[in-house]
């Protein structure tokens, strides 16, 4: 991992394929690595050849072209700056469904309906081989809401927030899956795009969807969390708490019998207990955690059962003892910003990235 602690930053705006063609001229040696290693790492959980690989990322078109054209033509734009096929950045997108498992996570949501002190947060357990590829963007789209993610180069989307004062983490959740559908980072994209919490969920509802996932919110609405399957999109806010948690198990009670169907992920239910006790069995740490963003990174840092912790370090795990904490991020929204660690959030200090404003791509320390 690079001794750099900031992420590069980077700022587009225009039309689709405007958007993607600066993204492609900006981060055009990222993407091409991203691409070169997608495969191998992969392959590391599962085998499958880069033939079949690419027949899925083809199928996959249609569906992403269906749900979010705009999003298609931008990644069209990323493809010819970069000289590679859309088909290449489509097997980005789609990587994780060659898969059975994807990272691990634990992320939750604190705050009231439309207060300013509302976040959104999580460590992101992964493969460390993605810190390389890693780069905090700001989208400006024509006619549409702007947002800022922490995201790999050539993804569509991911985690972040948007102008209209949604936050969004994402976390794998382990379920059934199918062969194609609209790839799991274009949906990301659609919750971005909302304004509301109703929007959101709509944006996910209307998806003819391939890959399981777990989605936690803040939202002008207060917090969320959507667990999504193939099948059904269900909806966790707390019951008024005003905290909303989740690690990589279903939680909601019509999903839980999915549980018993695969394998606990890197000790899913031992985090979801800890987090738990760090922001909700004690209402005093609750209460200080809706006004302290030291509480959050508290949490964030918390090593109770190391190394399978919360802050999650390397083992012995198989197949994935290699994961780690890539980077630990806590979302703020109405304010415009996000604090993340490139690393361990107990070694790594958390570095403030704000939305910019529009301005021409530009290139930026970690690029070069």
């Amino acid at each position: 991992m690079a001794a750099e602690t900031r992420y590069p930053e980077i700022t587009v705006s225009g039309a689709p394929r405007e958007l993607g063609r600066q993204i492609g001229e900006v981060l055009r040696e990222p993407i091409r690595a991203f691409c070169g290693v997608a495969m191998e790492r992969v392959n590391r959980l599962v085998k499958i050849s880069r033939p079949a690989a690419m027949q899925i990322a083809e199928e996959s078109i249609p569906y992403a072209q269906h749900y979010c054209p705009d999003s298609l033509e931008e990644l069209q734009g990323t493809a010819e700056a970069v000289g590679v096929s859309l088909a290449d950045l489509m097997l980005l997108q789609i990587r994780n469904q060659l898969r059975p498992i994807e990272g691990g996570c634990t992320s939750f949501s604190i705050g009231q309906p439309r207060r300013a002190e509302r976040m959104v947060a999580q460590n992101w357990d992964s493969d460390p081989a993605l810190d390389d590829f890693t780069v905090v963007l700001t989208r400006r789209p024509t006619g549409k809401v702007g947002f800022t993610t922490i995201t790999q180069a050539g993804l569509i989307a991911y985690i972040g927030f948007n102008e209209a004062g949604l936050g969004l983490c994402a976390n794998t959740l382990p379920a059934p899956t199918k062969r194609l559908g609209v790839p799991h980072y274009f949906l990301l994209r659609g919750i971005l795009e909302s304004s509301s919490l109703d929007q959101a969920v709509a944006a996910v509802r209307r998806a003819e969807r391939a890959m399981p996932a777990n989605v936690m919110l803040t939202t002008p609405q207060g917090p969320a969390d959507l667990e999504i399957t193939v099948d059904s999109v269900k909806l966790l806010t707390g019951e008024g708490l005003g905290i909303v948690t989740h690690t990589n198990h279903c939680l909601h009670p019509s999903l839980r019998p999915i549980n018993d169907a695969f394998p606990e992920l890197i000790q899913s239910h031992s985090r979801q207990t800890r987090i738990d006790q760090l922001l909700v069995a004690n209402e005093t740490s609750a209460a200080s955690a809706h006004s302290s963003i030291e509480t959050i990174k508290q949490a964030l840092r918390d090593h109770d059962n190391y190394p399978r912790s919360i802050c999650r370090h390397t083992n012995d795990d198989e197949p994935t003892g290699y994961w780690k904490t890539v980077f630990s991020v806590i979302i703020e929204p109405e304010q415009q910003q996000m604090h993340i660690s490139r690393g361990n959030p107990c070694t790594e200090p958390y570095e403030t990235y704000a939305a910019t404003g529009s301005s021409p791509p530009r290139r930026m320390t970690g690029l070069e």
